[in-house]
């Protein structure tokens, strides 16, 4: 990202943030309310219309509770933007170029199909410009590209940030008035890129400073997950499939009393549903119990979302987006010694 486009981006950001905390009188103070955050996976949010059943998950929720948002890529996208970067380490730059004018396309498709107001059609689309202008910047048609790492994290993390700016546009048709976030401006990792390690203390304080003024304004942040930054600003990712560890982190960062990972399956499984007819949905587990089925080859969780979870006692809720009538699973402390928000299980 060039930093002309980078300060033009925050510029629109910080003036749709001025925008609804002045619309809203009635700011509140986060700490009278309890706090969940909401994860949404890729499939959840494939197109115009899972976003808006998504949003009306949000709206529930939103109605009794502050609320942070941590969204993936839409499905499918993220391999498409990884593949950009192989194309351009084996020279095949008019195949680049032609992949990242897709994604745009792609996504401009699902803005056309949210039909929202003209004023915010607008203002989304021109954030969706700028993202896009950004990307065709890193796949030049021609010339050389040196194709490193930290390319490759650079080019995964458009799948978030359009997808962050495109659920914050669904909620607010929705009327829950958001803004999107980009973790990167304060999620801090190492520099490992591909594979960054966040620097969980240094991370909360910035992200606290960031978000809270948000949840005070009334707004939901719609952060995007799986990306951060190295202290001097270049982007990170946390690795593939690390989107429920940035739903804890972000969690975390906003001292959440719960997380509610929104996904494609009803829960955690004694075994693979699909290969076994002889699965059971586990509706209630410990941290620990969560621990063992994953060190016995269950897919359960990324595996460094269960100790951040344990350490601060944060309740998770595995949950369908697609059968939000379903309890799904919950992991945490015993119910008697917990005295949460309990959202997650509420049909």
């Amino acid at each position: 990202m060039t930093p002309e486009y980078l300060q033009e981006e925050v510029a629109a950001d910080s003036c749709l943030v001025e925008r609804f905390a002045l619309a809203n009188n009635n700011a509140r103070e986060v700490s009278n309310h309890s706090l969940v955050a909401l994860k949404f996976g890729g499939t959840s949010l494939l197109g115009a219309e899972r976003m808006l059943h998504a949003a009306g998950l949000v709206r529930t929720a939103a109605q009794d509770l502050d609320v942070v948002v941590v969204v993936s890529a839409m499905k499918g996208v993220t391999d498409r933007l990884l593949s950009i970067s192989r194309a351009l380490a084996e020279g095949k730059l008019s195949h680049a170029s032609n992949e990242a004018e897709g994604l745009i396309h792609l996504h401009f498709n699902v803005l056309q199909d949210l039909e929202l107001g003209e004023e915010n059609q607008d203002r989304v689309r021109r954030g969706l410009q700028l993202l896009g202008r950004d990307l065709l910047h890193e796949v030049p048609s021609q010339g050389r590209v040196l194709a490193t790492a930290e390319l490759a994290d650079r080019l995964a993390s458009f799948g978030e940030r359009f997808s962050a700016r495109l659920f914050a546009a669904a909620l607010e048709k929705s009327g829950v008035p958001a803004v999107p976030v980009s973790s990167s401006d304060f999620v801090l990792t190492c520099d490992t890129f591909r594979d960054a390690k966040p620097h969980l203390e240094e991370t909360k304080q910035r992200g606290r400073g960031i978000l809270l003024p948000l949840l005070e304004a009334g707004l939901v942040p719609v952060v995007t997950g799986f990306i951060g930054a190295t202290p001097d600003g270049r982007i990170t990712t946390l690795g593939r499939n690390s989107s429920d560890f940035s739903g804890a982190i972000i969690a975390h960062v906003v001292d959440a009393e719960e997380l509610v990972i929104w996904t494609d399956v009803d829960g955690v499984y004694t075994a693979n549903p699909h290969d076994s007819v002889e699965a059971k949905l586990l509706h209630d587990l410990s941290y620990d119990e969560a621990h063992a089925l994953a060190a016995g080859g269950a897919k359960v969780l990324h595996p460094q979302v269960l100790p951040l979870a344990a350490e601060t006692e944060m309740t998770i809720w595995i949950r369908n987006t697609f059968k939000p009538h379903v309890r799904g699973t919950r992991i945490g402390l015993p119910q008697n010694s917990n005295n949460r928000a309990q959202f997650g299980g509420a049909a």
